[in-house]
């Protein structure tokens, strides 16, 4: 797939069959995204792997935050 620019601008294309190139786009649309880009992310997913990215604190905070309300 070929991601926004104001996401990944260091790649054309990203093959999200691959753990990793998946999970570290997750990270990107985590930390650059728009609310936009975000919604359409798997919130279960996201809340699996939280432990695993590599996220600014303030960011993984707010997920952290978020889930911990939900329960």
């Amino acid at each position: 797939m070929r991601p926004k620019r104001y996401i990944v601008w260091s790649k054309n294309e990203i093959d999200l069959n691959d753990n990793w190139q998946k999970k570290w786009y997750i990270q990107q649309i985590l930390t650059y995204g728009r609310a936009e880009d975000i919604v359409q992310l798997n919130w279960e997913e996201i809340r699996s792997l939280l432990g695993e990215l590599n996220l600014p604190r303030h960011v993984k905070a707010v997920w952290e935050d978020y889930f911990n309300a939900q329960g």
